[in-house]
Order: C-alpha cells, then sequence, then structure tokens
C-alpha cells in the first residue's frame, strides 16, 4: 500500500480532470475552515470532488480506524463516490454498503475498517445496530443529497445515525435544491452556506426545451414515433410510477426498440445491468421513474423525454439535468395527451415537434452486453477480461467496449457481429484457473 498522499495535481491526473471548478475550490476551503458546511449546487455541477478533497485532508495516513461517513439517499450515489474515491488514488480504504446485496459481504469487508465509509441510512443503521462499524472516531459526516434522503422517508435511520457518531467534528450536507428545512437531529450550528444554484430556474443555453402532442391519452404509439424519429441516440424516458416504467419498456419491445428498464424495486443485480447496458451503447434507450434524476454517472446522454409530466418543478430540474452536462449539448421532450396542462415551470412556447407520418425503427446497437461470474472479490479486474477475450474468445482491442467489474460479477460490451463465433470459445474457459458462467446479460 502506498504510504503517502498524492498531491491535488497528482489527484486530478488520476480523475482526467484538468482544474477543479469555480464551486469545489470554495467548497474546498469551506470545509478546511468550518465545522459546519452547506453546499447548494447543481446536479453535474461536481459536488463529489467538492467534499472528498477536503475530507482527504482530515485523514490519518497511520491511522486503522473509520474516520469519515458519507450518507446517500440511493445505492447507484454511494457506488460512484466510492468509484470516484478509489480513482483518486489515495492509500486509504474506502467501503460502500447498501441494500441489495448480501450483508455478510460487507461485513467482512468492515473486519479491518475503512478509513471512509459510504452508504445508504437503512444499511448503515442495521451496520451500526450489530456492532459492524466503530462509531467513536468518525470525525466527519457528510450528507450528500440530504433533501432526497428526507423525501425518501430516512428520517428514523439518519436520526440514528447521528446520535451514535459521538466523535463527529465536521458536518458537510449537500443538496441541489434550495427550499429544504434541516432537521434539528442533524446537529448544525450556525453553518457556513455556498449557494452555487441559478438564481432562477431555467434551461442552460445548451438545452432545448420541445413538446410533442400525443392525439390520445395513452401516449405509448406517440413515443415509439418519436423514437423513430431520434434514432440510434441515448435517450432517457421518465415515467412517474414503477408499473408504467415496466409497461412502457415492455410495448416498445413489442414494437421493436431495444430499451431497458430501471427502478428502485428491481434486484441490485438487474439495477446494475440494465444500467450497464445502457452506459456501454448495448441499448440506447433507459426507461425509468425519477431514481434515475440524480446520482447516475452516465455521460453523453443526448435526450430527455417526459413520458409523464412531472409531480414537481424539482423533479423536472433533476431529469433535465441529466442532459447538456458539462459541455454538452440536449434536448428534453415533454409529451402531451389531450387531457394533460402544462405545469408553469414548463415552457408553454417550447417549439412543438412534428413526427413523420410514418416511422423507421432505429438501427439497433452494434454492441451487446456479457454477464461474468467473477468480480473484484475472486481477484478479477478489466486487465484480466481483456486478456482473457482477447486470448481465448480471439476478440480484437476493437472489439471490446465497456467493462465494469463489480464484486462478484462483472459486465462488458463486445461487438455484436463477433459474439456467436466467440461465445462457444469463452464458454468452457476459466479466468484465474476459475470455471465462471458466461452469458449474453439479462
Amino acid at each position: 500500500m502506498k504510504s503517502t498522499v498524492p498531491s491535488t495535481k497528482d489527484i486530478l491526473q488520476h480523475l482526467k480532470i484538468e482544474a477543479l471548478n469555480e464551486m469545489q475550490l470554495a467548497a474546498i476551503e469551506a470545509v478546511d475552515k468550518n465545522h459546519h458546511v452547506v453546499l447548494l449546487s447543481a446536479t453535474g455541477s461536481g459536488k463529489t470532488l467538492a467534499f472528498l478533497f477536503p475530507l482527504l485532508q482530515t485523514f490519518n495516513a497511520s491511522g486503522k480506524t473509520t474516520q469519515a461517513l458519507i450518507i446517500t439517499p440511493s445505492r447507484e450515489l454511494a457506488l460512484q463516490i466510492e468509484k470516484v474515491f478509489r480513482q483518486m488514488g489515495t492509500p486509504f480504504k474506502v467501503t460502500c454498503c447498501y441494500g441489495g446485496h448480501l450483508r455478510e459481504t460487507e461485513e467482512n469487508n468492515l473486519l479491518e475498517p475503512p478509513a471512509l465509509l459510504v452508504g445508504t441510512p437503512g444499511r448503515i443503521a442495521d451496520h451500526i445496530r450489530r456492532g459492524n462499524i466503530t462509531t467513536g472516531t468518525i470525525h466527519t459526516l457528510v450528507l450528500d443529497e440530504f433533501d432526497k434522503s428526507l423525501e425518501a422517508g430516512f428520517h428514523e435511520e439518519m436520526a440514528f445515525i447521528i446520535s451514535a457518531l459521538p466523535a463527529v467534528q465536521k458536518r458537510v450536507l449537500t443538496s441541489a435544491t434550495e427550499a429544504v428545512e434541516i432537521p434539528s437531529f442533524v446537529g448544525l450550528t450556525d453553518p457556513v452556506r455556498l449557494n452555487f444554484l441559478p438564481q432562477t430556474v431555467r434551461a442552460p443555453e445548451k438545452l432545448e426545451i420541445k413538446k410533442v402532442a400525443s392525439p390520445v391519452n395513452d401516449k405509448i404509439d406517440t413515443l415509439f414515433r418519436l423514437l423513430c424519429f431520434i434514432g440510434n441516440r441515448s435517450v432517457i424516458v421518465f415515467c412517474n410510477h414503477r408499473d408504467a416504467v415496466e409497461r412502457v419498456s415492455g410495448l416498445l419491445k413489442e414494437k421493436g426498440i431495444t430499451n431497458v428498464f430501471y427502478h428502485g424495486a428491481m434486484e441490485q443485480r438487474d439495477r446494475d445491468s440494465a444500467l450497464s447496458k445502457f452506459r456501454n451503447g448495448s441499448v440506447n434507450v433507459l426507461v425509468t421513474t425519477d431514481l434515475a434524476a440524480r446520482g447516475l454517472d452516465i455521460p453523453n446522454i443526448r435526450f430527455i423525454i417526459h413520458y409523464h409530466l412531472p409531480h414537481t418543478e424539482d423533479s423536472y430540474v433533476h431529469r433535465n439535468g441529466r442532459t447538456a452536462r458539462m459541455e454538452a449539448s440536449g434536448t428534453v421532450v415533454v409529451m402531451v395527451a389531450p387531457d394533460e396542462t402544462l405545469p408553469e415551470y414548463i415552457d408553454a412556447e417550447a417549439e412543438m415537434l412534428s413526427l413523420p407520418a410514418t416511422s423507421t425503427l432505429p438501427e439497433k446497437p452494434k454492441w451487446v452486453t456479457l454477464f461474468i461470474g467473477a468480480g473484484k472479490k475472486d481477484k478479477v479486474n478489466k486487465i484480466d477480461i481483456v486478456g482473457f477475450l482477447s486470448k481465448k474468445g480471439e476478440f480484437k482491442k476493437d472489439d471490446i467496449g465497456l467493462i465494469e467489474v463489480k464484486d462478484f460479477f462483472s459486465f462488458v460490451a463486445v461487438r455484436k457481429n463477433r459474439l456467436a463465433a466467440a461465445l462457444p470459445l469463452i464458454q468452457k474457459e476459466k479466468i484465474k484457473n476459475k470455471k465462471v458462467k458466461i452469458e449474453i446479460a439479462k
């Protein structure tokens, strides 16, 4: 293990970032100089680094105890923070705890206390109750997207966790929403507030807002025509309910639109599979609830479609925040049925798209996702997978796309036109001298 903490310059190189932005620099200074900080900044603006950098400076390199805790409202956000921290290349151990997979796995990880613990309220509270976490050494608490945790009804778990942290000196809260009351159990005293939210809620110039009229209240046929019109671009379709997500996804598949669905009631492996396929280009359409409106790190999303009108302005803003991130452009399409009226926060003057009378199915993705039943806990990494596919499956470098290695399994995108010949070659082979399940990801 490395004995020294890398410099800021080295960390930025590891992250492939040229420089920190204005918000991040201000937050780093505020957290360094103050005990309690509330950071308000838009989704996608880089809040994760804004609290990870100053947190790193508080760590004792010789300590073998848990020194900081980050609580997030969703598994995906927790995993994203863990991933960023690992990419920073520090000598400190990080462990991520969340529901939806074996608690015993996390208990084994916690036997050697991590310097940084990241997790969701329910699972963190469970570990504390079981005595798996030594809370007396935690000096920094970060509540990331704390307003979302409150919306999700985690008051009781969060209150319990915070009450079990006797040594906390620094408290950092982040949010992309201003109008949220901070409960007294959080324990903030005269916090420094940094507000980097836009003064008015409006679409950025690089974000186009369009409307599409559905001639009937059931919008599925109009959505099909819209997706055909868009072509094979990266699209997120937002619905208001889990049942609607699965219905819309199923009907689109029947019509020939390759897609995946994603919502909070799915098993963790199924959620991981859906997001991996969407990230790596095996599918271009993700049908989802507002669960995907925050915390997901998926670049280059070109279109956001509001299949259902969002319930609140906050929901509308965060859905739209999935596209037109950083320097990219994006288009938001609001679908309107005959019995619906646009809420005030959606521009009534937005251009009405006219869809062609005939529809041609988009070109199918050129990639397909393989499931490999081995991961980090099996000492398997991306290099191992590339070597295995190249040697045993006779894949060329350009035939292998994005690889995601989880604890016990991995996903890898490969060229669809190479799969039929390669699959029989690799299904009976071993990775790291271990026979593993290899199949097309479900």
